[in-house]
């Protein structure tokens, strides 16, 4: 009987030896698949946490972009209610209401001149306070002074002048609105415009006329000349002509004599050319396109 059990003692170990190695082979196995399956969790927990922050950052530059879209929006908004304040003055004006509305958007880019030797208008042209007027205006002046619509005093500074067409560029420091000038081609017979100016020292005042006539000749012999109807007076010299657009079709110039209701505005692209060719020539830029 014992010689039967040794038979069986050294299955019996190699057995037990088989069993201990699979049982180690295994663990190994657990090992590897353990090691494999937390890096594979490492990488999906990294790839969570990239792709969730990417998903934060587009959220933020679309936040970004939304918002200044808004903002952009909102500007627009703006700039078109008061395009659209602007049109229903000149509607109103066109239509035969008053110029009350056209005033208001005009008369803060218009300035009373003030000499040792006289008074009169000017209006400016370019944001940066390049003011025009008449070039008689300045003539025996020491000095010349603007009173804007605000009441503000400021020295002003010659640029240049020229005689024969009446007009004279002067420069005033600040930021100002400015007006634009109507294309003379545009300009018709009949329609109505308002003369702004400082007559006999009145302030900002308004006269409402019609366009008499076209390249009239005036003093110098030029057919440069607006005929208009509106009231002009010593002081209205130099200040503009301004249509239902509120936009300059001449400089107020001269009336005749003796008549009634005649006065004479240098026609717009007399002016526009003046102002170009004086600024390229002393200021080497251009200040109207």
């Amino acid at each position: 009987m014992f010689k039967h059990k040794q038979q069986y003692e050294p299955f019996a170990k190699k057995y037990i030896n088989h069993l201990i190695i699979l049982v180690i082979f295994l663990i190994f196995l657990q090992l590897i698949f353990s090691v494999i399956l937390w890096n594979r969790l490492v990488k999906t927990t990294n790839n969570l946490e990239y792709y969730q922050q990417t998903l934060n950052s587009k959220v933020d530059t679309n936040n970004i972009e939304t918002q200044s879209k808004i903002n952009e929006l909102a500007e627009n908004l703006i700039e078109i209610q008061s395009s659209l304040e602007t049109q229903i003055s000149i509607v109103r004006a066109k239509a035969g209401a008053d110029f009350s509305g056209v005033i208001r958007t005009v008369v803060d880019s218009i300035v009373n001149i003030k000499t040792d030797s006289s008074q009169a208008t000017g209006f400016i042209v370019s944001s940066d306070g390049y003011v025009v007027t008449n070039a008689h205006v300045l003539k025996s002046s020491n000095y010349a002074n603007a009173v804007t619509s605000e009441r503000d005093i400021k020295k002003m500074e010659l640029i240049g002048y020229d005689n024969n067409l009446d007009l004279a560029l002067l420069k005033i420091d600040g930021i100002y609105p400015y007006l634009e000038f109507e294309n003379i081609d545009d300009v018709e017979i009949g329609e109505k415009v308002i003369a702004i100016g400082n007559p006999l020292g009145l302030s900002f005042s308004v006269s409402e006329g019609i366009v008499s006539g076209k390249n009239r000749k005036g003093q110098n012999d030029l057919a440069a000349y607006i005929q208009t109807d509106a009231a002009l007076n010593p002081g209205n010299s130099g200040g503009p002509l301004i249509n239902t657009n509120g936009k300059v079709i001449g400089i107020n110039n001269f009336k005749i004599a003796g008549g009634e209701n005649l006065g004479f505005a240098l026609q717009s692209d007399y002016v526009v050319n003046f102002i170009r060719d004086i600024s390229r020539e002393k200021l080497n830029k251009t200040l109207i396109k």
